[in-house]
């Protein structure tokens, strides 16, 4: 409310004057109120944190096999499992502990020090030392230390991205605005984080430490819990489900051997201690970990840092993307885009600080300043009656100054003038700044016997002040008609329009009055100016949307800017809903509006916080993009936060998922994309995974209800699981995004990992692999071998079945019998070579012979065991063949849709 107030009933409410609080008075409200800054949330213990990492049904599986396996005398491989359970377990806590700097960063936002008057005398104290009622002075460069209500404003303009979003910094008075005024509109304000880029300014503290706007959002920021995501939801239903199975197959197996066949208990439960070995597929953990971390340096390669490892998988199943405007889809460099000069509309080319790109042109065609020079002279005009500069580092332009007045050098350069040699040519005698109270900027100059004064500022302040305009170098009447009217046509395009014009004074005069302006100046010009959208941005908005992906803006923006923006990017649909209509809005109101609006404009943090929770309240899988510290909740409680890498705050950056290297919404697109083909990447190693735990366990079964031995033991299944089943796996953390990967529609967030198709796959495959091992074992047996030179074949065929069956995983439905489909993936030859080599030492190598149980074999066995295992490869692709037939016969088409 304080913003609303005049300045003496604030300073009655707060029992304060111009002279400030007495140090007495002070120490009493510090002690009433407290140090200014923001409260530490109470956080987890290190262990708590590192134990809840254990906190998942996959782990409590292995942790269960772990213990399995030290029960029954194989130590090294217990070891093994409880080292792939601790290395996750070590992620997490790393990425976790990451996240809790988000609270830590934004305390560090406060200030240090600042300027207070106590007693009538102004000093240094500590930021913390602030209570409400302290006078305080604000001065160019100065972080704000706390809420404050100004009471003097000299030129004052406060940078208040942070908070707002608004690429401008704002222009500050003392007068008491709208008590419904949005943040960003509450001129009187000064508010604590943000930092002073122009001018003077004398207020009173009304808020310190949480009671400030950036304390309320960082309640906000502790208040939200970070979701789920897709795949971990997925993961922990498949474990449930994968739990039950093993339990409820092995408890069935035991009772039946026990009471049907009367086997020995002992040796039943060696059994079914195998058989929970086998079922549980151990390297699943490690697959998907290192398949994520893949992808994190995939997308780094796109510029999208991933802070978190599940983020990777679920930018692949986003369904909207709520995007800031500032900066993300626009350049954040203010560029003029129209000039309307000599009774003529010229337009402006290219985009940002760079004088090179783009030019000056008129319907459609590049012009020589020489041959325009009204239009000369007011450029001239704009660019001598500026504090702005452009400089280039290190290959990039960037201002120095006002954003608005270096879009006005830039214009100088692009019309090939030498601003430099300019100015020193048109000395500046004296400077009428810009404020607020009359909102335009005069300076005087000399030149050659003659002074004149140019003045730079809101269109309706200037042309009041116009008596004729300059047409063909004449004076001639104003025409206020037709210059409304170019004004509110540049207006409705977006445009920032500002007015340029002159007035000859005596060379005597050393000084620029208010009354000299007040009248008789000659309008030069009007000139209108936008944050450009990026170009590559629109096409990334296009991809997008033809992938299924809304895209909504939410921006602290103004509505008209925002909506111009929106309609160049192919936002929306023309209707925009504001903070304020937001605020009066209940939440089922809210749920309703979010699906029919996409444009939202001068948002609040909370308003930022509602939208995000509205759009997952309809199942969306929600990506946020921000910078300031405004965007912190959003971003947290959004399924995918990402923060800007260039200009993003620290506390923006550490409440995200994924940080933008570029700030660019085509980089948000590449990382869809990308995060779409490692899900499909995780998907083809699941089903790659999977068919050897089922064959393995159902090996066992089989043996178990026909009452043989066997096929194979422990120790061999933990080293086709933990070996030979990862490291193939790991080629297909490899395989490039499928070419139509944003052809489709992103995946439904409740979907199964499993689909009934691959559940088909999965079972197709596991009988193949067991007909064929345990047959080879049945036969080696039948020959007089010893059990373990039929456990050496049987394990041998497992192992081929895998190398043969990887190719397949390659492609879902795709053939590979193709070069690309075989040779397409060199990792996958270089890891069956590893694995001929590893296999030829477990049967040949007596060390390993000693530790697996294996024997040697000779090359005829060889021979059978290598056309049994080729086999799978053959079906596989039979399978994927009448699976195309049946797809095309009832679609019409032969597009490969991912089942999944």
């Amino acid at each position: 409310m304080w913003h609303s107030l005049p300045t003496n009933e604030v300073c009655a409410a707060l029992a304060s004057d111009e002279s400030g609080l007495s140090l007495a008075e002070a120490e009493q409200r510090l002690k009433k109120h407290g140090a200014n800054k923001l409260t530490p949330s109470i956080s987890r213990s290190l262990l708590k944190r590192f134990l809840s990492q254990f906190h998942n049904v996959l782990i409590y599986l292995l942790l269960g096999a772990a213990c399995i396996t030290y029960v029954i005398g194989e130590r090294i491989d217990s070891l093994v499992i409880l080292g792939v359970v601790f290395i996750n377990a070590l992620i997490g806590y790393i990425q976790e502990s990451k996240a809790e700097k988000a609270l830590h960063s934004i305390r560090n936002l406060l200030t240090q020090q600042a300027m207070v008057r106590r007693d009538g005398k102004d000093f240094l104290v500590s930021a913390e030392q602030l209570v409400p009622g302290d006078i305080v002075s604000l001065e160019s460069g100065d972080k704000v230390p706390a809420d404050i209500r100004l009471v003097q404003a000299k030129s004052l303009r406060i940078d208040e991205s942070m908070l707002t979003g608004e690429s401008v910094p704002v222009e500050k008075h003392s007068r008491a605005v709208e008590l419904n005024a949005v943040l960003g509109d509450r001129r009187s304000m000064a508010y604590s984080g943000t930092l002073v880029t122009y001018g003077t300014g004398l207020g009173i503290v009304v808020a310190t430490g949480d009671s400030t706007e950036i304390g309320r959002i960082n309640k906000l920021l502790s208040s939200v819990s970070p979701l789920v995501t897709p795949l971990l939801r997925q993961i922990a239903e498949f474990s449930r489900w994968l739990t039950l199975i093993i339990l409820a197959v092995a408890t069935v197996t035991f009772l039946y051997g026990w009471t049907i066949q009367h086997s020995s208990p002992t040796e039943l439960f060696m059994a079914v201690v195998s058989l929970a070995v086998a079922a549980i597929p151990e390297g699943l953990p490690a697959i998907m970990t290192i398949t994520l971390a893949i992808g994190v340096q995939q997308m780094a390669r796109q510029n999208a840092i991933i802070r978190r490892l599940p983020a990777v998988e679920t930018l692949g199943a986003v369904t909207v993307i709520c995007t800031d405007k500032t900066g993300t889809l626009t350049c954040n460099e203010m560029t003029v885009k129209s000039v309307f000069a000599d009774n003529t509309l010229f337009t402006i080319g290219g985009a940002g600080y760079d004088p090179k790109e783009g030019c000056i042109e008129l319907d459609g065609a590049a012009i020589d300043i020489k041959s325009y020079p009204d239009l000369e002279m007011l450029i001239k005009a704009a660019a001598l009656c500026n504090n702005a500069s452009v400089i280039q580092s290190s290959g990039v332009w960037i201002n120095q100054g006002d954003p608005t007045e270096a879009a006005l050098i830039t214009l100088a350069l692009k019309a090939n003038i030498a601003v430099d040699d300019l100015k020193r040519e048109l000395t500046r005698i004296d400077t009428i700044p810009f404020e607020s109270a009359h909102c335009f900027m005069a300076t005087l100059h000399h030149h050659q016997g003659t002074g004149f004064v140019l003045v730079k500022g809101a269109p309706e302040r200037v042309l009041s002040r116009c008596s004729h305009q300059l047409e063909r170098s004449l004076k001639i009447p104003i025409d206020l008609e037709e210059c409304s009217r170019q004004i509110h046509k540049l207006a409705a395009c977006g445009q920032r329009v500002i007015a340029v014009a002159l007035k000859s004074l005596p060379v005597t005069q050393r000084q620029v009055n208010f009354a000299d302006v007040e009248s008789e100046l000659t309008l030069l010009g009007i000139i209108g100016m936008v944050d450009p959208p990026r170009p590559e941005a629109l096409q990334a908005v296009h991809n997008c949307q033809d992938a299924g992906i809304r895209v909504k803006m939410i921006t602290g923006d103004h509505a008209v800017t925002a909506l111009s923006i929106a309609e160049q990017m192919a936002i929306g649909n023309g209707s925009v809903l504001r903070g304020e209509d937001l605020d009066r809005m209940s939440d089922s109101e809210l749920k309703e509006a979010v699906c029919a609006v996409d444009v939202f404009a001068r948002v609040s943090p909370e308003n930022k916080l509602r939208l995000v929770m509205a759009l997952q309240n309809h199942h969306f899988i929600v990506a946020m993009t921000g910078d300031g510290v405004n965007d912190a909740p959003a971003l947290k409680c959004a399924d995918v936060g990402i923060a800007m890498g260039k200009k993003g705050t620290g506390v923006a950056k550490e409440a995200s998922e994924m940080v933008l290297a570029d700030d660019n919404f085509a980089s948000i697109a590449r990382a869809v994309e990308e995060g779409r083909g490692i899900y499909d990447n995780l998907k083809k190693a699941i089903l790659f995974i999977l068919p050897t735990s089922a064959a393995e366990a159902l090996m066992i079964i089989v043996a178990i209800l026909s009452g043989n031995i066997l096929p194979i033991t422990p120790v061999q299944i933990l080293w086709v699981n933990m070996i030979t089943e990862i490291t193939l796996s790991l080629t297909l953390a490899f395989e490039a995004p499928e070419s139509k990967v944003m052809s489709r529609p992103p995946r439904k967030p409740d979907e199964p990992l499993l689909s009934g198709y691959l559940v088909w796959r999965i079972v197709f495959v596991s009988v193949v692999m067991v007909g064929g091992t345990y047959g080879l074992f049945l036969w080696e047996q039948s020959l007089s071998s010893s059990i373990p030179a039929a456990r050496t074949v049987a394990v041998n065929t497992l192992v081929m079945f895998e190398i043969f069956y990887v190719f397949n995983s390659r492609y879902l439905l795709n053939s590979v019998l193709n070069i690309r489909g075989l040779f397409g993936n060199w990792l996958i030859w270089l890891a069956v070579a590893i694995l001929v080599i590893a296999q030829l030492g477990l049967t040949y190598w007596p060390p390993m012979q000693a530790m697996f149980g294996t024997e040697n074999i000779d090359l005829h066995t060889w021979t059978y065991i290598i056309v049994v295992a080729s086999s799978l490869f053959v079906l596989v692709e039979i399978e994927k063949l009448i699976i195309r037939s049946v797809i095309a016969k009832f679609s019409g088409t032969n597009k490969e849709p991912f089942l999944g």
